[in-house]
């Protein structure tokens, strides 16, 4: 197997590994569009990284982190609805940076590639980054599983029974920051939320526990993945939208499967 090959399949997997289960709380809050915000923001970002010469991978955390901190404050006015907050905030971080990309010289920016991915050309610089990074979102998510879940499935009760509502809400936001940064180069700032909810709805189906939808969703993103690099290996597609588009394929398979009796 090609080296560059083996880097897209492994940080494809990774990103799987932690895109199934943040994504079936995307699922059950209802929380897409709050991801497509996150996700726009990540050009930012890739601005200002070039800008001021700094890791494009460190530049697109800050950025991200930054607009998830915005939103978490913003939820605590009453002037205007979640859903005007969240439009006005993508699609300023997304122009914005578009804007501070033009101020780049000497450096020749493949905007495509930052929208749509270019999976292919993950280092093994990036591949750390997305393995650590992967490792820590894990790692929190499993320590906020119960709290998040139980909040999930009804919040005014969850706080009566002393979950601090605010913090586990805010560090999901903020885990949702982090994955944004770490999928930027394999799949793009237009199509990673397309690889939250694709997979989770495609394990709902199958699923009696909340773990168990995880653990589907996971399954079915690596799945996504290997059909995507496949796609691109064979008929030179780009990888990213192909890893999606092989989401999008195994949903609708699933969907002429009958659900097994429990």
């Amino acid at each position: 197997m090609d080296d560059f090959i083996l880097r897209a399949l492994l940080a494809g997997l990774a990103l799987a590994l932690i895109a199934g289960p943040l994504g079936v709380f995307i699922l059950w809050r209802r929380m897409a569009y709050f991801g497509d915000t996150l996700s726009h923001s990540a050009i930012l970002g890739v601005a200002l990284g070039f800008l001021f010469s700094m890791n494009l991978n460190i530049g697109i955390l800050i950025s991200t982190i930054s607009i998830a901190v915005l939103l978490i404050l913003s939820q605590r006015q009453k002037q205007l609805s979640s859903d005007t907050m969240l439009g006005i905030m993508a699609h300023s971080a997304l122009s914005l940076g578009l804007i501070l990309i033009s101020f780049v010289h000497g450096v020749r920016v493949d905007i495509n590639a930052w929208l749509f991915g270019d999976i292919l050309s993950v280092s093994w610089g990036d591949l750390w980054f997305i393995a650590i990074g992967s490792l820590f979102v894990l790692l929190v998510l499993a320590f906020i599983w119960k709290p998040l879940l139980s909040l999930t499935v009804h919040q005014e009760l969850a706080a009566v029974e002393g979950v601090n509502v605010g913090l586990i809400s805010a560090v999901y936001t903020l885990l949702i920051a982090v994955l944004v940064a770490l999928a930027m180069k394999i799949i793009g700032a237009v199509l990673i939320t397309s690889l939250l909810i694709i997979p989770a709805a495609t394990a709902r189906k199958f699923s009696r526990t909340p773990e168990q939808m995880a653990l589907i969703a996971v399954i079915a993103g690596m799945v996504a993945v290997m059909l995507g690099l496949l796609a691109s290996f064979l008929w030179d597609t780009p990888a990213g939208p192909s890893i999606v588009a092989g989401a999008a394929l195994l949903f609708v398979v699933v969907q002429f499967i009958k659900r097994p009796a429990y």
